[in-house]
């Protein structure tokens, strides 16, 4: 058996989402008139919102678009350590739009403590960059930022003049976990966390299990900003709306359903609770985490060619990742659970 938790990137497009694809209308997105793509883009605008949104390749290029939009040559954002638009992107607010970063230490929730962002935010002095952006990541590694101080963080932003971005390419796990907590609707609450920010992007292709895309969603001056930027990247489609038509059909079948993920990691993490030289972070959403500790580190590359040779693919070496997803079912998690308490009983 084989079961895939490196990523909930890993997904495929189900039957039903390739015959939306299959059928969507086409026009040239570079034109402006690729009917699939707009609905999509007035669909999830109107969603989360906001005046405008664009649809993009990648939530890389949504970020860079983002970062670009709202920053100048000069100017500075404050972002987390950990956050996928400072650490994993390549540095391309840096490389593209000589924008500095102003990294931030996160707290164990995965929050950025309100006192280090406001120490943060330089003065209007020759000697320093402009503080001009925050930028925050719900999910962050799969936690859930806590609503009150999502609202806290930005007021703060605003008091001192600051735009803020949200890196929302897992917002509805987010939404889904926080409507477990409120008891709220999912789309309701992935409106209230994305409203309040001032631009938010939004990924397709994780847990959504589109095949591509994202969308950058915002005011309209904003996005007018945005659309000029993603040209220079080279993110003009042409016939994209057969992209746009399985982001579409996860908007309408695949957001409830995120649900089942989590209840899977809860499940992994409950089926390794317990194993000698592991220790498990309780997973908010999707995302468990498994810290190798004592003697168990010597192992980890023995630990991994296991996995490997018993059909069980993730990622890390002395702290494992483990996404469920779209894909994987109770029965891949039970595997997954046997195949490494096996290693550690034999």
């Amino acid at each position: 058996m084989r079961v895939d938790l490196r990523s909930d990137t890993v997904t495929q497009p189900t039957a039903a989402m390739r015959q939306a694809m299959l059928a969507a209308p086409l026009g040239d997105d570079v034109f402006g008139d690729d009917p699939t793509v707009n609905a999509l883009q007035h669909r999830i605008a109107q969603m989360l919102g906001f005046e405008a949104a664009l649809f993009v390749p990648t939530g890389t290029q949504s970020n860079l678009c983002a970062l670009l939009a709202h920053c100048q040559r000069g100017d500075e954002y404050l972002v987390g350590q950990q956050a996928h638009c400072y650490r994993w992107e390549g540095g391309g607010g840096a490389v593209f739009g000589s924008i500095q970063p102003q990294p931030i230490a996160h707290q164990p929730d995965g929050t950025l403590a309100l006192a280090d962002i406001e120490a943060a935010i330089k003065p209007d002095d020759a000697h320093f960059a402009r503080t001009r952006l925050l930028a925050l990541e719900n999910t962050l590694g799969g936690k859930l930022l806590p609503f009150e101080y999502v609202q806290s963080a930005t007021a703060l932003a605003r008091r001192h003049g600051l735009s803020t971005h949200l890196d929302g390419a897992r917002l509805f796990n987010a939404a889904v976990a926080q409507a477990a907590q409120t008891g709220g609707a999912v789309v309701d609450e992935a409106r209230r966390i994305a409203q309040c920010f001032d631009s938010v992007s939004v990924c397709f292709s994780k847990g959504l299990g589109a095949p591509v895309g994202s969308a950058l969603c915002g005011s309209a001056e904003f996005i007018r900003r945005a659309h000029r930027v993603r040209k220079m990247a080279g993110g003009g489609m042409r016939q994209a709306g057969m992209l746009a038509a399985a982001a579409l059909h996860a908007l309408d079948h695949h957001i409830e359903r995120l649900a089942d993920d989590h209840a899977l990691a809860q499940r992994l993490a409950a089926g390794l609770a317990g194993v000698p030289g592991l220790q498990v972070e309780a997973p908010h959403t999707n995302i468990v985490f498994v810290d190798l500790v004592g003697g168990a580190r010597d192992r980890s590359a023995d630990l991994l060619s296991h996995l490997a040779a018993n059909g069980v693919r993730a990622t890390g070496l002395y702290r494992l990742r483990f996404v469920t997803h779209l894909d994987v079912d109770a029965t891949g998690v039970d595997h997954a659970v046997a195949v490494i308490r096996g290693f550690f009983n034999a």
